[in-house]
C-alpha cells in the first residue's frame, strides 16, 4: 500500500519527534556573469586576485572566464548559506574593479560565440578536462547557450532522519540502499512537480535580441527594437531556447532506479553519435572534445535535477553514484532572481525545503514513458506559458488547471511547514507559505509578471532594465564593505588556491590521453 507525504511525516513524527526534520543541509551554486560597465562580456580572464578557478573552494567559473560560479558549503540553515553567499559577492565586488555582476539569468548583449571565452583552468589534466570538456560544448550547442545563469540549491538530510524513517518504515534492506531509493523518489516526485519552480521563481520572461541572433526560429514577440518576450513566459532559461539537450537523439536517463540512471549515464558517455563525430576529436593536434559520444561526461547531461555523490570521491559521478551512493540532490530550475541583490532569497530557499522534503516523503511510483513526456510538456508550458490563467498541465492523463494543481501543492505542504516550525514564534515556513500563496491565483506577483510590469512602467527594454539591476547591487555591495579581516581571510585563500595549482601542476602526471582514458574507460579518442 502507498503511504503519502502526510502519513511518513506522521510516523515519523510519533517515531522520533521533529529533531531529525532540522537535519537537513543546504548549500547553493550560483553563476554571475562578469560585465563591462557598459554590460557586455567581460572579455578578460578570471580574474587573479580571485584565485585558482581550478582549486578555490567556493569562487570558480562556469562555462566562460567570464562566469563566476559561487560555492557555498553545506549549512543547516538556509539563512547561512546566504550569508556566506553574502561575503562572497562583497570580497568579488571589491575585486573587480569597475566590473559588474549580471543580475539576470539571461545574458547581457553577446557578440556571438566569438565573444565568449572559454574558461581555462591551466596545465593539470583535471584543468585541461574541464577547458577541452568546455571546446565540446561550444561545437555541439554554441557558445552563447552556455553564459545562461543560474542558482542551484543543493539539499541533503542528515543521518538521523535516516535511521528515524528507516526504523519508521520497518524496513529489511541496507539503510545505504534505503536512502538511495528514497533520494531517487525524490528527484521522480521533482520532475512530476518541477514546473512550479519556473512558476513561482522563473525570472526570465525576457530577453536581448542579440542572444536570439542565432535562433531565427524562436516563437517568441517583440517588446521593443531591442527585447523579445513571452507574453505568458515564466523562465526562458527553462524553455527551448535555454540550457538543454534533450534534442539530442539517443539520449535517455532513466529516473526509476539509481542503478538505472548509472547505466544509461555511462550508456550515453561511452556510446558515439554520428552528429559528434563529424566534429572530431583531435584535429590536426587539438581536442576539440573529450570524445565524440552522446555525453562527454555526466554534467553534460542538464537535467532539472541531478542525484550526487560524495564529494572527493576520486571516480568520475557515475562510478562515485555506484560505489557510495547519493549523498544529495541538486536542483538546478532556479533563475536568478533579480528583485534581490543575491540572486536567490531565503524565501525562497525555505519554500523549497518544503518542497524537495515533501517530494522526499510522498509515495513516488516509477515513472513510465508515457508519463517521462507529459513531464517535459508540463515543464515546457510551465517555461513558456506559466501566467497563462487558464494553462492546462497534465496529470497522469488528465488536464488539470496549474493554479489548481499548485494551490494542492501548497495544501500538502502545509503540515511539513507546521512541523519544521516547532518552537519558533516567528514560524518562517508557514510564513513562506502565506505570503507565496497569492501567487497561485495572481501570475502578476510573480517575478516574472513583476519583472514585465517594471519594463512597461519604466518604458525599458531588457538590456537596460538588467543594467540598472546591476549597477544598483554592485553599489549595494561598495556601500557594505567586508570587514578587514575577513577580507584579509579571503585574499588568503585566493592566494592559496593559486599555490595549490601551481602545486598540481608541478606533479608528474601521465598524457591526457592516458589520464582520460582512465578515468573514462573505454573513452573514443579517435582523431577527426
Amino acid at each position: 500500500m502507498s503511504i503519502n507525504a502526510r502519513e511518513h511525516l506522521d510516523r515519523l513524527l510519533d517515531q522520533a519527534g521533529v529533531e531529525p526534520l532540522r537535519g537537513r543541509l543546504v548549500g547553493l551554486e550560483k553563476e554571475n556573469l562578469r560585465t563591462t560597465p557598459d554590460g557586455t562580456i567581460a572579455p578578460g580572464p578570471h580574474p587573479e586576485a580571485l584565485g585558482s578557478a581550478l582549486t578555490h573552494p567556493a569562487i570558480t567559473t562556469d562555462y566562460s572566464e567570464a562566469q563566476l560560479e559561487l560555492v557555498t558549503p553545506p549549512c543547516r540553515d538556509a539563512a547561512q548559506s546566504l550569508a556566506f553567499l553574502d561575503q562572497l559577492q562583497r570580497f568579488i565586488q571589491a575585486s573587480i574593479g569597475e566590473e559588474l555582476l549580471w543580475a539576470a539569468s539571461m545574458p547581457c548583449v553577446v557578440a556571438g560565440d566569438e565573444g565568449i571565452r572559454i574558461a581555462s583552468y591551466g596545465t593539470s589534466n583535471e584543468g585541461l578536462m574541464r577547458n577541452i570538456y568546455r571546446r565540446g560544448l561550444g561545437h555541439r550547442y554554441g557558445r552563447t547557450m552556455q553564459v545562461i545563469t543560474g542558482v542551484h540549491l543543493n539539499f541533503s538530510m542528515g543521518e538521523e532522519f535516516w535511521r528515524a524513517w528507516y526504523a519508521a518504515c520497518g524496513e529489511t534492506k541496507s539503510l545505504r540502499a534505503f536512502r538511495d531509493q528514497r533520494y531517487m523518489g525524490l528527484v521522480r516526485n521533482q520532475q512530476r512537480l518541477g514546473w512550479l519552480v519556473p512558476y513561482l521563481f522563473g525570472c526570465s520572461p525576457a530577453v536581448c535580441n542579440s542572444f536570439l541572433r542565432d535562433l531565427p526560429g524562436h516563437n517568441l514577440a517583440e517588446w521593443d527594437d531591442t527585447t523579445s518576450y513571452g507574453p505568458h513566459a515564466t523562465s526562458l532559461r527553462m524553455s527551448d531556447i535555454g540550457y538543454q539537450n534533450r534534442r539530442t537523439a539517443g539520449l535517455r536517463v532513466g529516473y526509476n532506479t539509481l542503478d538505472q540512471y548509472v547505466a544509461d549515464l555511462e550508456y550515453a558517455i561511452r556510446t558515439p553519435w554520428p552528429d559528434y563525430q563529424q566534429i572530431g576529436v583531435v584535429v590536426d593536434g587539438e581536442y576539440r572534445q573529450l570524445n565524440a559520444n552522446i555525453l562527454q561526461i555526466e554534467n553534460e547531461y542538464y537535467s532539472s535535477m541531478r542525484p550526487k555523490p560524495p564529494a572527493d570521491s576520486g571516480l568520475a559521478p557515475a562510478a562515485a553514484l555506484r560505489e557510495h551512493g547519493i549523498a544529495y540532490v541538486e536542483l538546478r530550475s532556479l533563475d536568478l532572481n533579480m528583485f534581490d541583490p543575491l540572486g536567490v532569497s531565503e524565501q525562497q530557499l525555505r519554500f523549497l525545503e518544503l518542497f524537495l522534503l515533501h517530494c522526499l516523503l510522498e509515495h513516488s511510483p516509477p515513472i513510465d514513458s508515457s508519463e517521462a513526456t507529459e513531464i517535459d510538456a508540463n515543464q515546457s508550458a510551465s517555461a513558456v506559458q506559466g501566467r497563462d490563467p487558464a494553462l492546462l498541465l497534465h496529470r497522469r492523463g488528465q488536464p488539470i488547471l496549474l493554479r489548481q494543481w499548485l494551490g494542492e501543492v501548497f495544501d500538502a505542504l502545509e503540515p511539513l511547514a507546521a512541523a519544521l516550525d516547532t518552537g519558533d514564534a516567528n514560524t518562517p515556513y508557514q510564513s513562506t507559505l502565506e505570503s507565496l500563496r497569492p501567487c497561485c491565483e495572481s501570475p502578476a506577483l510573480t517575478p516574472s509578471g513583476r519583472m514585465l510590469e517594471q519594463m512597461a512602467e519604466g518604458e525599458q527594454g531588457f538590456f537596460s532594465y538588467a543594467m540598472a539591476a546591476a549597477r544598483r547591487y554592485r553599489q549595494h555591495y561598495i556601500d557594505q564593505p567586508l570587514p578587514p579581516e575577513r577580507l584579509a581571510a579571503l585574499q588568503q585563500q585566493a592566494r592559496d588556491s593559486l599555490a595549490e595549482q601551481a602545486r598540481r601542476e608541478a606533479l608528474t602526471e601521465p598524457d591526457f590521453a592516458t589520464w582520460l582514458g582512465r578515468r573514462y574507460p573505454p573513452a573514443e579518442h579517435n582523431s577527426g
